[in-house]
């Protein structure tokens, strides 16, 4: 698969790490449709990239099913989808103001974990339609985990939770899918300056970029999108998850 034919779905793509990938993949050529629930960014980036917009609850089956015939009917294809769309809450297990509310973490679950595989299976059913390729390639799903799957921090119960699910599904849904030539990747960024981080005090960001062993800076959004292209473009990887933070290893 090549960045310059591939026609990409990117969930979250209005902002933060999906916007990056949208802008990396219209640099070199490829067709993309942004799905988010921003509609006032998400159609100003997409026309931006002469890309497509789609106003999308990735918790919703007939949201998202909309989102993937709109961008069917607008690129023709879908060969790679790339799942940024993603929530999280700072909150304890129990605390000063009692325990963990219960609908934030359903909430959070839904949107980073069920969200992630209702676009993905939705997806596959449209990938699958592709004529393949000489190797039988007929796409690519990318989600995003965090580094919080594996080492999550005080508050992050909820958050870790989802991310753990979606380097969970990774493998059985390769699996699931190898027989139609769709690829399924993970990649787990570290801590990026996307617009959560950037609304932080300098002297808070300095603090997260100085636990960073090398290089020690917060990630640049534009370095998962160019993770996202590799990914596309090498087809042997497969059924991993790619973790994506200056080897930092949260305690």
């Amino acid at each position: 698969m090549k960045l310059s034919t591939t026609a990409a779905v990117i969930t979250g793509g209005a902002s933060g790490l999906g916007e990056a990938t949208a802008r990396y993949f219209a640099s070199q050529g490829a067709q993309v449709t942004i799905l988010d629930r921003d509609a006032e960014r998400g159609e100003a980036v997409a026309k931006e990239l002469k890309g497509y917009f789609a106003k999308t609850d990735v918790t919703d089956e007939e949201s998202v099913q909309a989102a993937i015939d709109l961008a069917m009917e607008k690129m023709g294809k879908i060969t790679a989808t790339v799942n940024c769309a993603g929530i999280a809450f700072g909150i304890k297990t129990s605390g000063k103001d009692g325990p963990h509310p219960l609908d934030k973490f359903k909430q959070t679950l839904d949107v980073n974990l069920v969200g992630t595989f209702n676009v993905s299976r939705l997806a596959s059913v449209a990938m699958a339609k592709n004529e393949p390729e000489s190797d039988g390639a007929r796409g690519v799903i990318i989600s995003t985990a965090s580094v919080a799957a594996f080492e999550g921090q005080k508050g992050q119960v909820a958050y870790s939770a989802s991310k753990g699910g979606v380097v969970g599904m990774t493998v059985p849904m390769a699996r699931d899918l190898a027989s139609v030539g769709i690829r399924v990747m993970t990649i787990a960024p570290g801590i990026f300056m996307t617009p959560m981080l950037a609304g932080l005090p300098e002297d808070v960001q300095k603090q997260l970029a100085a636990d960073v062993p090398n290089p020690p800076r917060l990630g640049d959004p534009s370095e998962y999108g160019r993770l996202a292209g590799f990914i596309v473009e090498c087809g042997y990887l497969n059924g991993e998850t790619i973790r994506i933070d200056g080897a930092l290893r949260m305690r």
